[in-house]
């Protein structure tokens, strides 16, 4: 009876919020117009082209795209007949789906939680099953896929501390939430151990390891790897700093400026994490002094250039091919950090700040197996990190046995997917 009570409050507060909602959406439009596009998607309504009594699998961004690409791969060829749906929550999110998978699967927008927008969804869409990712929880949405028998699986479960203290504080409407779930399989025993004190049910949780580890290299990252080698026409030391965010760029440029003493050939190539901020950091770089190339304007990268921003979407991966030394944005601030295996990938030497929590478990494997290089907290972070980079930049065999020592971590970790796929089966065949 209190869930009951609780949902209807949630729900009521939802419907209230959701004008409010679709306002931000509009005022996020003024600087990525994507965000006023489809908004009828938003509020459930799918256009009659979308086939039912499939799998719907949702992936809130881009990184949530990129981690579950082999998942959702293998579901196409194990399941040639059935609609699969993948959903995501930003543009950025839609436009990698689309970059991926093209028509081979079904794609929306996923509806705002309120509970007319969710019954209309399932009602046109009439999933099987449905997949979440991670910390994704939406108590409405979730409870009407119960409701209607609809399988749930929460994959690549992952429960940080942050984020339990957060949860406990509303336990009478997220406790139940979780119940819902027929499978969470989690990234770690820890992530399981706080699922388990959130009041998820025991026998239906199982460890099954990080799909993040699960990424490869194909065909389309190849390509996209050679198109942006052909406009690097001088060899020289790059240094990449990946999916940066608001404050991310002033530091990294001051440490660049150190660099540049160090070896003035030097390019620094910025991958912003939001597209609405390729013209902030284009100014931010031409006003520390810097001569600055976008990536799309498709000239080549000279040695007049030592800043290049890739404005362009999905091709963070294949530019982490070419750098030298890469830094994960999002670890110098309370962000928490980004994936550190897609460098790994190529074994680049990887440097991240002091606040990588979103990935605790990647990042303690990598520090054990000495495939990392964290800084620590420090009021002169500038130059701590430009430090580290120009010793890495000049002493080539430290740099190349980091690379290794990630990559051997990579390896090692890989069968989520394939643990998922199986939970999965056993589901729909129960």
């Amino acid at each position: 009876m209190r869930f009951t009570l609780a949902l209807v409050l949630y729900r009521l507060l939802f419907l209230i919020l959701t004008p409010l909602l679709l306002l931000v959406l509009l005022l996020r439009s003024l600087s990525h117009q994507a965000y006023r596009q489809r908004l009828p998607e938003r509020l459930g309504m799918l256009a009659k082209k979308f086939q039912p009594n499939g799998i719907i699998v949702h992936a809130a961004s881009v990184g949530e795209v990129i981690a579950l690409q082999p998942f959702i791969s293998q579901l196409l060829s194990n399941y040639p007949q059935v609609p699969i749906t993948v959903t995501t929550f930003t543009p950025t999110g839609s436009a990698q789906v689309q970059k991926l998978f093209a028509d081979k699967v079904q794609h929306c927008y996923l509806p705002l939680d309120n509970i007319f927008s969710t019954a209309l969804f399932l009602k046109r869409l009439k999933p099987k099953a449905m997949i979440f990712m991670e910390t994704e929880l939406w108590p409405n949405l979730i409870t009407q896929c119960a409701n209607h028998d609809i399988k749930l699986m929460l994959v690549n479960g992952r429960l940080s501390d942050k984020s339990m203290r957060s949860y406990k504080k509303i336990a009478w409407l997220i406790t139940p939430t979780i119940r819902c779930f027929d499978k969470i399989l989690t990234q770690s025993q820890v992530n399981q151990d706080n699922y388990l004190a959130m009041g998820a049910n025991r026998a239906r949780c199982a460890l099954s390891g990080n799909l993040k580890f699960d990424i490869s290299l194909n065909h389309d990252v190849a390509t996209k790897q050679q198109a942006l080698s052909t406009l690097l026409v001088d060899p020289r030391k790059i240094w990449l700093i990946a999916s940066t965010h608001p404050g991310d760029e002033i530091l990294v440029l001051k440490a660049f400026e150190q660099v540049k003493q160090q070896d003035s050939n030097a390019l620094l190539i910025i991958v912003p994490r939001h597209p609405e901020r390729f013209e902030q950091v284009v100014k931010l770089a031409a006003d520390a002094g810097n001569q600055v190339l976008r990536r799309s304007e498709k000239q080549p990268v000279t040695l007049n250039t030592n800043v290049w921003v890739i404005d362009t979407l999905g091709e963070l991966l294949a530019a982490c091919a070419l750098a030298n030394v890469v830094t994960m944005g999002g670890s110098f601030s309370d962000i928490g950090g980004h994936n550190p295996l897609e460098p790994a990938l190529f074994q680049k030497p990887v440097i991240v700040g002091p606040n990588m929590s979103n990935f605790k478990e990647i990042l303690a494997q990598l520090i054990s197996a000495q495939g990392i290089v964290q800084l620590n907290e420090n009021k002169a972070m500038a130059q701590a990190l430009a430090q580290e980079v120009i010793r890495l930049l000049v002493d080539e065999t430290s740099a190349q046995t980091l690379g290794r020592n990630s990559y051997k971590v990579v390896q090692a970790n890989q069968g989520a997917t394939a643990q998922s796929l199986s939970a999965l089966q056993t589901l729909l065949t129960s």
